[in-house]
């Protein structure tokens, strides 16, 4: 197993030394490389991915399913895993994806927690342990052959958001997803800024809005309007 990490970003200058350091000291030598995906930050998220030691991709659109494809077809490993800025994987992710791999799985994601100690946050952790759909989302991490996701046609563009429900929507009517029994990390910071409830009606509305077939460019103007 050779692991590709894949990280989007945009304006992630507080977080992404740190993180492309936790990923290389822990990766081993599964690790092939650190592929950090910019599409255009204002601050300094470039120069210190590439100090930590992390290869920058810049990619002109600005959109997740954009970056996420730019390092997957960039990248020299047989093994993606997409991990989002704001998110820390178990240290124990290279043994993780191999036991996944060696277990027949094809993909996979942990469970999370957040870093903030508030009870309605322990709810959303609870239920991230089960395989429906609407329990999934990139602060999981993800985990997929190279072969595999490229046969699915990778991210679907049209998706400026929800591209990670309409990949998994395609794939897992043919492939189980494999959720780990450990914990990453996720910041947050979404959650301070707006309030529990605000992100819950928020995430409820477009996921079900998703799932009607409405227009993903009207999905993310929705979204942006219930949060600040």
């Amino acid at each position: 197993m050779r692991l590709s990490i894949i990280i989007p970003v945009l304006n992630e200058a507080d977080r992404i030394e740190s993180l492309v350091h936790y990923l290389i000291k822990h990766g081993g030598s599964a690790l092939e490389e650190v592929l950090v995906v910019d599409s255009g930050s204002k601050d300094d998220t470039a120069r210190l991915a590439g100090l930590a030691g992390a290869s920058v991709l810049q990619c002109p659109v600005r959109s997740r399913a954009a970056q996420m494809n730019t390092g997957a077809k960039a990248a020299r490993g047989d093994v993606l895993y997409f991990v989002h800025a704001d998110t820390i994987p178990p240290p124990s992710f290279p043994d993780d994806i191999h036991s996944g791999l060696q277990a027949g799985f094809r993909m996979g994601c942990y469970r999370y927690r957040f870093d903030n100690p508030g009870m309605l946050l322990k709810i959303n952790a609870f239920f991230n342990r089960f395989p429906w759909l609407w329990c999934q989302g990139g602060d999981k991490t993800f985990y997929i052959t190279g072969e595999m996701f490229f046969r699915f046609g990778g991210y679907n563009e049209y998706y400026v958001v929800m591209e990670e429900y309409d990949f998994l929507r395609r794939v897992m009517r043919h492939y189980p997803l494999q959720i780990i029994p450990k914990y990453a990390v996720v910041s947050a910071r979404k959650y301070v800024q707006n309030g529990w409830l605000r992100v819950q009606l928020a995430n409820a509305v477009v996921f079900n809005l998703f799932r009607l077939g409405m227009a993903p460019g009207r999905l993310k103007k929705i979204y942006k309007s219930m949060l600040r």
